[in-house]
């Protein structure tokens, strides 16, 4: 799947940092997966919801590096879905900060 690089500011690391993974909508297409809204479930059972609207729209990333290199759970990998925040001004709010998912156990299309 090709790799996408995306160089963003987050609320959860200071200054900017380079995530590195594939699109969210590639992964998604691949899976034949189809509906309005997804739920990102991580590794302790946390869910986030988001339609799927924001994927199509925006350039969101399934990161799996940090700053070119693995992600840990300690540093929110294995995945961690990551919106463009410094590419579109709407997204640096809380509404699209909390539909951000770290250590992603899976997801689930309706």
């Amino acid at each position: 799947m090709p790799q996408h690089t995306l160089t963003t500011q987050t609320p959860w690391y200071k200054g900017p940092k380079k995530f590195t993974g594939p699109l969210l909508r590639d992964v998604l297409v691949a899976a034949g997966a189809q509906g309005d809204a997804l739920t990102a479930i991580a590794l302790n059972d946390d869910k986030v919801e988001a339609p799927m609207e924001d994927v199509r729209r925006f350039d969101v990333l399934l990161a799996r590096l940090l700053d070119d290199q693995p992600m840990s759970t300690r540093d929110k990998g294995l995945l961690f879905i990551v919106y463009p925040f410094d590419r579109h001004v709407e997204l640096r709010s809380e509404r699209y900060y909390s539909r951000s998912a770290w250590q992603l156990r899976r997801i689930q299309v309706k």
